[in-house]
């Protein structure tokens, strides 16, 4: 037996993401996955989810769904003033919805991406082993066809979801630790890992790169996040295109960097600064149109280091 939450309003862009694709990009598909790992990692762990449960990726807001059977959820990331039957609900939290009520989300207010989960995650048929939603390669979402929410479409979960008392006993306990509650309206600090290009940029590039703000240009979607600032200059002519990674900060001719996302493509040839760290991709991926973010150094170790510590903090946290 399965329920079903039925999508009143779908916003702009909503679709169903996992924890993403992997081992395919030698077949040139990109990763998927979230764009903010931390909200959505949250927010599955607020309801007890195993590392990897298919979450709704909600993109600006807009979002209305009814629940056609009770179901326990929760929302973390981006403030879309969400609302239950018109009445408002606390973001970053755990709730439950009876059969008939209406989840309500308005357009964001601070941040870019909120995170819907259920209790055991939604279902959908894996497509290359994972049911993370990429428009660009036409794979995965709740139809399997990279297809993002419409009007009447459907999001499946499993009865555990609203029949168990097990379930039903810890919802109500379990909460963000105080660390964990985003401030999306601060200006960030993304940390990057130099790299292999880095000492090819010209001495002013790299002092105007780390020492004066960035804006987020509002060309910027789930392929990558462009940054308007100084221009900077590498003294490469050319490449041979090579693998892109998840944060990679490509510099193309008009020498406004551009960071890519989950949904990038796989091979490129412009040079890269470096890469940013998972953690920062996080961060960067709630930062508005003309937010202002900076850009700071760290070693690969102490970029396995954050994200280590991240993860033991999801496993390692408590109900308070």
């Amino acid at each position: 037996m399965q329920g079903l939450l039925t999508v009143i309003k779908p916003g702009p862009l909503s679709t169903l993401q996992d924890a993403g694709r992997v081992g395919v990009r030698h077949l040139g598909i990109s990763q998927g996955g979230p764009a903010d790992l931390q909200a959505w990692g949250w927010a599955n762990w607020l309801l007890g989810n195993n590392w990897g449960s298919p979450t709704l990726e909600i993109t600006l807001g807009g979002l209305t769904l009814v629940a056609e059977q009770r179901c326990h959820l929760a929302l973390c990331g981006a403030d879309m003033q969400p609302q239950v039957n018109g009445q408002p609900l606390t973001n970053n939290q755990a709730f439950t919805l009876a059969a008939g009520d209406e989840l309500q989300l308005g357009m964001a207010k601070c941040g870019v991406r909120a995170y819907l989960a259920v209790a055991g995650g939604f279902i959908a048929k894996p497509v290359l082993g994972s049911v993370a939603c990429v428009m660009r390669d036409q794979l995965g979402g709740h139809l399997g066809d990279g297809s993002k929410l419409a009007v009447g479409d459907t999001l499946a979960f499993a009865s555990s979801a609203f029949s168990s008392s097990h379930v039903a006993d810890f919802i109500p306990r379990r909460q963000l630790p105080v660390g964990a509650l985003p401030h999306y309206e601060q200006a960030a600090t993304l940390m990057m890992i130099p790299g292999a290009q880095f000492r090819f940029f010209d001495d002013l590039s790299l002092i105007q790169a780390f020492n004066q703000p960035w804006r987020v240009d509002p060309r910027s979607d789930r392929m990558g996040i462009r940054l308007q600032g100084p221009m900077l200059h590498c003294n490469i002519g050319s490449l041979i295109s090579e693998g892109l990674t998840l944060g990679a900060v490509q510099v193309p001719p008009s020498g406004q960097p551009i960071i890519l996302l989950n949904d990038r493509q796989t091979i490129g040839g412009y040079p890269r600064l470096g890469t940013l760290t998972p953690l920062a991709c996080a961060r960067l991926a709630q930062c508005q149109p003309g937010q202002k973010v900076r850009l700071g150094t760290c070693t690969a170790s102490q970029a396995q280091a954050q994200y280590r510590e991240f993860r033991a903090t999801l496993k390692g946290s408590h109900a308070l």
